[in-house]
């Protein structure tokens, strides 16, 4: 699809993550999260969890966008927001950061409101929430 026709397409509420590196990003995604890429190249990206999809565009694609005067060397993007991915085992996806070497901000716990959530941070910097209903 040609990203006139993919533009287009777009509807109700969407996200867009600016990212450094892709095929880092993207490799993130893949082996902690198990999330599905729809579509990528060097620049672009379109990654799908449950029929929700979302879009990854390199810093290098935004040249003339006011958003990357925020995300310079050492910028922390993304404070404040959690990712949320309901659905995924956080004990499995905590275990799978670790392996990869990547910042686990708080191990999988059991809380108050029902679930079960760990806190990874990506190479970027977001903060990516797996949950899971807690047993029981």
């Amino acid at each position: 699809m040609s990203a006139d026709a993919y533009g287009r397409s777009l509807t109700g509420f969407g996200v867009n993550m600016l990212v450094r590196d892709m095929a880092r990003s993207l490799a993130f995604l893949s082996e902690v999260l198990q999330i599905e890429t729809v579509y990528s190249d060097r620049d672009f990206a379109v990654c799908r969890y449950r029929g929700q999809e979302w879009m990854l565009h390199s810093d290098a694609s935004y040249h003339s966008n006011p958003l990357l005067s925020l995300t310079g060397d050492g910028a922390i993007r993304g404070a404040g927001l959690e990712l949320r991915l309901y659905g995924i085992d956080p004990d499995a996806a905590a275990a799978r950061a670790e392996a990869g070497g990547h910042h686990l901000l708080q191990a999988p716990a059991d809380k108050p409101h029902g679930l079960r959530e760990a806190f990874i941070v990506d190479p970027d910097g977001y903060v990516w929430v797996p949950s899971a209903a807690k047993a029981g």
